[in-house]
């Protein structure tokens, strides 16, 4: 508990104790009256303050305003005429009590997020006449070298120069299992170094570093209000006067009949009891608090699995998504080059992966790096001689004095040498070895584990159609498309292309789901090259998108990981918060409903107004905290 709520909770227990104790002291009268005022200022008065603050910033109707009024006016009648007081300071305490639950339930949430989002890094370490020095991270600038100690957190983005060492990833990604990092990887701030000591120059100021954007984007989620939080704020507006003016008329009209129409008793004390009863009952408390609150949870549980929303528009657009566009490379990918099989060979494997890599040792290609990669071994270059590199065909050396030749059928033809078609889809290497044909090595943009599981996981959810943009040839884009089950796939497409196919299908959908806004597309790219399109999307999401400023800025989610299993737990999520939103609205609303009919006839009384304002408040409340909770979805 923080200073403030603990402070509230002796007021509580102050204003419940004494209460208690008045009720058996036999005083009447100004005397019982005064005692009884004590325990009411002690829980009340802040509202009290804050009533009065609104009425002379013209700011009156309010949750405020209505405890002031319904307990000033109790309190009133209990000393003109049943001397019972119990009711007023009933209302105030219990209404504390709403308040100092939401308080904790929302700093809970906070701590949560907190928790989770805990990389803020206090200070760097940098050398100086060799120790270490910990000065504030905005003082590094971009190119110095900085030291991380195990334990420690990663303050800027850079690059390993020195040692190897594992890293904990959980605060950002949301994944438990920590990453391995050498000399030469990059590295990224928020991380905290684990097992040996790095030394890192760093690649951005402070300020740009991904620890300080993600930070900002969390920050700024609240900014963004959804329609349903804005409903609310609406509705407020206008039910506050409206439930003020209707519980006066309440006071007022029915005496008035009853003396001047019937010629009756005008029962003052009971119609402005019930006036009174009716304002306690329409506070608007559950509904303002308890909304806000569920969409705030609904973004601490995301960002626990290493989901990002940038606001609660955004979360609640999710909820709607029908249609989802990936990009290929780097998406549904991992945008590497690997050897992905090695064919129609009579050495075996790893030999034939030596000769490659050995007779492509001197080339900076892609293609050769694979292979070099897939080897895996360090490479003895006094072993090569004559490495020729033939523009467009591939290479040609002499190894351990054999000839070897690695590139395309166009080497096989210029050499005479005979080779097998492959028929994998990707880039094929045939080799050539002492003159003969030694077979042929796959190298292939490798799909991700969980990419077709991914795309079933859309499905399920709702989703009812997926479309892949590449700008990859044809071929390779059908083939994995047809591998993953995707409906529709467009390949050899440039950044424009793609931006003018999102618009294609954006207006696809309207036709069929109509312009109402009730049916979203969302676009999924590695948040580099895509830009245009995740900021053109209904909705943007940007996965494996650590480090990247470009998806930051432009992409509405962010995924900490390159998983794409996390879009189908995104909707999950936002499916969920969205069902705890409209049940809450729904529960409030009918409780409300029925109890000021029931304050309205006289059949409710102010115990009753108590639940209905705080009973109810503090339900929504709990309902709302649900939404944190979204591990097992």
């Amino acid at each position: 508990m923080t200073k403030k709520q603990k402070k509230m909770l002796i007021r509580i227990i102050t204003a419940a104790v004494l209460m208690i104790g008045l009720a058996f002291l036999p005083v009447d009268g100004y005397t019982r009256f005064a005692l009884y005022l004590i325990p009411y200022l002690i829980i009340g008065y802040d509202i009290l303050k804050k009533a009065f603050h609104g009425i002379r910033n013209r700011q009156v109707f309010d949750e405020n305003f209505l405890m002031a009024v319904a307990t000033i006016g109790a309190m009133a009648i209990g000393l003109l005429e049943s001397g019972d007081y119990v009711e007023a300071i009933a209302v105030m305490l219990f209404y504390q009590i709403g308040e100092l639950f939401q308080s904790y339930a929302v700093g809970k949430s906070r701590k949560n997020i907190s928790a989770l989002m805990d990389i803020r890094p206090d200070y760097a370490n940098i050398e100086e006449d060799g120790k270490l020095k910990k000065v504030d991270p905005d003082d590094v600038e971009t190119g110095a070298v900085i030291v991380v100690r195990p334990g420690e957190k990663v303050p800027i983005d850079g690059v390993v120069i020195e040692g190897n060492s594992s890293l904990n990833t959980s605060a950002l990604t949301g994944e438990s299992l920590p990453r391995e990092v050498k000399e030469e990887d990059e590295i990224i701030s928020g991380c905290i170094n684990m097992t040996r000591v790095l030394r890192i120059r760093t690649t951005k100021e402070f300020e740009e570093s991904t620890a300080s954007k993600i930070l900002e984007l969390v920050e700024n989620s609240s900014t963004r209000k959804s329609k349903s939080e804005d409903f609310i704020t609406k509705f407020a507006r206008y039910y506050t006067p409206a439930v003020c003016y209707s519980a006066l008329a309440l006071a007022i009209l029915p005496p008035l009949v009853q003396m001047v129409i019937l010629g009756g008793d005008p029962q003052w004390s009971v119609w402005i009891y019930r006036a009174l009863t009716f304002l306690v009952i329409s506070c608007p408390c559950a509904l303002v608090i308890s909304i806000p609150l569920s969409f705030f949870a609904g973004i601490g549980g995301a960002s626990r699995e290493g989901i990002l929303v940038k606001g609660s528009n955004y979360l609640e657009s999710l909820s709607q998504t029908k249609y989802v566009v990936f990009d290929k490379t780097g998406t549904l990918t991992k945008g590497v080059f690997e050897v992905n099989g090695i064919h129609h060979n009579e050495l075996e494997n790893q030999k034939i992966l030596e000769y490659a890599a050995l007779a492509e040792s001197a080339s900076l290609h892609p293609i050769s790096k694979s292979i070099q990669r897939a080897y895996g071994k360090e490479l003895d270059c006094s072993r090569v001689e004559n490495i020729e590199e033939i523009s467009g065909n591939g290479v040609t050396a002499v190894v351990d004095k054999i000839p070897v030749a690695a590139g395309n059928d166009k080497l096989m033809r210029q050499l005479g040498i005979s080779y097998i078609n492959c028929h994998c889809t990707g880039t094929i290497v045939h080799m050539a070895i002492g003159g003969k044909y030694a077979g042929h090595i796959v190298i292939s943009d490798v799909v991700k584990e969980s990419s077709k599981d991914a795309v079933k996981a859309l499905k399920e959810t709702g989703v009812q159609k997926t479309v892949m943009l590449t700008g990859d040839a044809k071929k390779v884009a059908d083939q994995v498309a047809a591998d993953l089950n995707i409906d529709q796939v467009y390949s050899e497409l440039l950044p424009a292309h793609k931006v003018s196919k999102v618009e294609e299908l954006l207006e696809e959908k309207d036709k069929r789901y109509g312009v109402s806004g009730k049916a979203k597309l969302a676009f999924v790219g590695d948040g580099i090259n895509d830009a245009p399109v995740l900021s053109r999307a209904d909705i943007g999401i940007a996965m494996g998108a650590l480090g990247s400023d470009a998806a930051i800025e432009a992409a509405d989610i962010v995924l900490m990981d390159d998983d794409p299993m996390k879009i189908a737990k995104a909707i999950k999520i936002s499916r969920k918060c969205l069902g705890i939103v409209y049940q809450n609205i729904v529960f409030a609303l009918g409780i409300k409903a029925i109890c000021l009919v029931l304050g309205a006839m006289g059949i409710a009384n102010m115990w009753l107004a108590i639940f209905a304002d705080v009973g109810v408040m503090i339900i929504a409340v709990l309902n709302a905290i649900r939404a944190l909770f979204v591990k097992k979805l």
